[in-house]
């Protein structure tokens, strides 16, 4: 719940950025010099950015849960078997057993969104949320039945 509270907040304040700067680049075309006109239309495009981002993140979010959702009700969530130091920070070697481990699974069964979904889980607990993110648009895309590509 923390993390949909902060997720809500800073897309919120995002929205607020958006609308700021937008109005200002309102104003610049208003002036109607060619300089002005020129930065005005410069600072409309990054609120376009933004807001697309801004929704293709929280659609990759919504997607993302509601496979996390239905994995739960299958009972096929990955347990947590991490080690932990006594700060709390997962044990990178615990990390990467459990990720050798979801990574053979996933090689076993290329083509289950369960697997890939495990897969990105152990991915973000071994820090590297590059290939999380990638792993969990491709469980996403075979939850989906789209075409997915290459890893």
């Amino acid at each position: 719940m923390r993390a949909k509270l902060s997720y809500a907040v800073t897309a919120a304040v995002l929205v607020f950025y958006f609308v700021l700067v937008g109005s200002r680049g309102v104003m610049l075309i208003q002036s109607g010099t060619l300089i002005t006109v020129t930065f005005g239309v410069a600072v409309l495009i990054l609120p376009v950015i933004g807001v697309w981002f801004l929704w293709k993140n929280t659609q990759f979010v919504r997607r993302a849960n509601a496979l996390a959702a239905e994995l739960d009700a299958e009972g096929g969530l990955p347990v947590d078997e991490l080690q932990r130091t006594p700060g709390g920070r997962i044990d990178r070697d615990s990390a990467d057993e459990v990720f050798t481990k979801r990574k053979a699974e996933t090689e076993a069964a290329p083509d289950d969104w369960r697997s890939w979904f495990r897969l990105a889980v152990a991915y973000h607990d071994a820090r590297d949320t590059p290939r999380a993110r990638k792993a969990m648009q491709r469980a996403i895309a075979l939850h989906d039945g789209r075409p997915v590509q290459q890893l």
